[in-house]
């Protein structure tokens, strides 16, 4: 009886190390799918509190043979935007601005970290974002180090921190830094709630 309980109580820690997953089908990624004509690169994204200056959450787009953002653990979720295992599909500019606007508010600034990359580090960096499988809560600076760790070995190492991540990213010679602050409310779903991809294209 002692044996079943371990085994339960090892199940139960295993499962919380495990994020939700979400597939989305094969014919709206297909119809979603967004090639950039911009150099390959990797955009390092960071979350920071501006009240404390800590790191909130960390991800990562990919621009390769297509431009993806993989947003572990992240909350940026909208049924015209298809998702597969915190991968989110059909990154285009205004997809990428609206991303970013949803993480700027009041209480906190996005750092935006751009490192032009080598057309087969990018498509590296693709693959694995699209084979990693979704990522448990408070996890997203360690999913997202293992990736640039394995597409930039010897520049980055795996970290649980998002401030820690993006300072190390910072150091890489060519790295590219700004930073986006707004000042909306607290209550980000408001952003994803007033996005209309039609009225956006008729208003470009």
């Amino acid at each position: 009886m002692r044996g079943v309980a371990l085994a339960l109580c090892a199940f139960v820690m295993l499962s919380g190390c495990v994020g939700e997953s979400i597939w989305a089908p094969d014919d709206v990624v297909a119809k979603s799918i967004y090639r950039h004509d911009g150099p390959p690169k990797l955009t390092l994204y960071t979350m920071i509190n501006n009240r404390t200056g800590k790191g909130a959450h960390t991800s990562l787009m990919v621009n390769g043979s297509q431009r993806v953002i993989f947003d572990p653990a992240g909350s940026f979720k909208h049924e015209t935007i298809p998702e597969r295992n915190d991968v989110i599909f059909g990154a285009t500019p205004m997809v990428a601005n609206v991303y970013t606007r949803y993480h700027a508010r009041q209480t906190f600034h996005v750092k935006v970290q751009e490192l032009i990359v080598t057309p087969q580090q990018a498509e590296k960096a693709l693959n694995i974002v699209m084979n990693y499988g979704a990522v448990a809560k408070a996890q997203c600076a360690h999913g997202t180090s293992r990736v640039l760790a394995q597409v930039l070995p010897g520049q980055i190492s795996p970290t649980w921190y998002p401030k820690q991540l993006a300072e190390e990213f910072g150091t890489i010679p060519g790295v590219k830094e700004a930073e986006l602050f707004e000042y909306d409310s607290d209550d980000n779903s408001k952003v994803l709630e007033a996005w209309d991809p039609a009225r956006y294209k008729a208003q470009q």
